[in-house]
């Protein structure tokens, strides 16, 4: 009897420690970035998601897809540009999942097939481009690979996020060509901006000395109109005082001389008097009178010494 419970207490031990694995083995939590696909016999039977998730053991099996974004390192390859330049590119390709169903069940190893496939298209989308456009235009080529990829992927349960062009390298031949280029273009820049530099300059000194001249002239002109109009007040008002004086031939006479002899106040012998000017000589007899006090014992003939009339000129043809 004895013997019998003991074996009945081992019996349910190992049928309770069959039913505590049998538990452990039905049991699975999937993280929060991951997704469950569980099998039933061999055939899909649902998507689980995050969480505590119970299965039948030896009956259903769970496979977890990661949710999360990831990266396809795209070896580097030797790629001919539409210029018939070999380079050397070198990308990266950045991935999420979208359905793990697909993912699971449409491609086996889709890191391998990401790498190919990306390695395909990189050899497509650089070789339509010739080598200083592919160099300059990294951004149209990241688009154009990543919406082929996008394309390719979609029956894949993947989402292509971005496509990054880590370095594209030209021949060392090529590179000291371009070297040599880049610098005779900055050296024709700087020349460039040397010409502009002296013609800006230039124009600017010969501005400034047209201004400088022009302000001159200005002020020459200014002065002489200025002069001009002091002349001219001045001769209105001598003469506006003569004719408020009411003047005769004595006195015309008298500022005659005084005239002549500032005139004759130099180291000249001899002074030619003009033809115009001997009618003048006339009011002499005048002035005599003025000083003598007798009228009419003036001669008009009479010649000042050192004087010399000049002869009657013959009218001009």
């Amino acid at each position: 009897m004895g013997i019998e419970i003991v074996f009945a207490l081992l019996v349910m031990g190992l049928l309770l420690i069959l039913l505590l694995l049998l538990a452990a083995l039905g049991v699975r939590i999937v993280s929060p970035y991951e997704k469950g696909v569980v099998e039933r016999l061999g055939r899909y039977r649902r998507t689980a998601q995050p969480g505590l998730h119970l299965i039948i053991p030896f009956m259903d099996i769970m496979r977890k897809v990661d949710m999360r974004e990831q990266v396809v390192d795209v070896q580097p390859q030797e790629v001919i540009t539409k210029d018939n330049v070999v380079v050397t590119v070198d990308a990266i390709v950045y991935y999420e999942a979208t359905d793990p169903v697909k993912l699971t069940y449409n491609v086996a190893d889709f890191y391998n097939a990401a790498t190919k496939l990306a390695q395909t298209n990189l050899r497509n989308v650089v070789g339509e481009t010739e080598l200083d456009e592919a160099l300059t235009s990294r951004e149209m080529i990241n688009a154009k690979l990543r919406s082929v990829l996008d394309d390719a992927t979609d029956k894949w349960g993947v989402r292509v996020v971005r496509v990054e062009i880590k370095r594209i390298d030209p021949p060392a031949d090529v590179t000291a060509a371009m070297h040599r280029q880049m610098k005779a273009e900055r050296d024709k820049r700087a020349q460039i901006l040397d010409a502009e530099g002296t013609r800006a300059a230039r124009i600017l000194e010969a501005e400034g000395e047209a201004e400088a001249v022009r302000r001159v002239a200005d002020a020459q002109r200014y002065k002489l109109e200025v002069e001009a109009t002091g002349q001219g007040n001045a001769i209105s008002t001598v003469y506006g005082a003569i004719r408020n004086a009411n003047p005769d031939e004595r006195v015309i006479a008298i500022q005659y001389l005084d005239a002549m002899k500032v005139v004759a106040n130099g180291q000249a012998s001899k002074l030619f008097i003009p033809y115009e000017a001997t009618a003048i000589l006339g009011a002499l007899g005048s002035i005599q009178e003025i000083f003598s006090g007798q009228p009419g014992s003036g001669n008009s003939g009479t010649e000042t010494p050192g004087i010399h009339r000049p002869a009657t000129l013959p009218p001009a043809r």
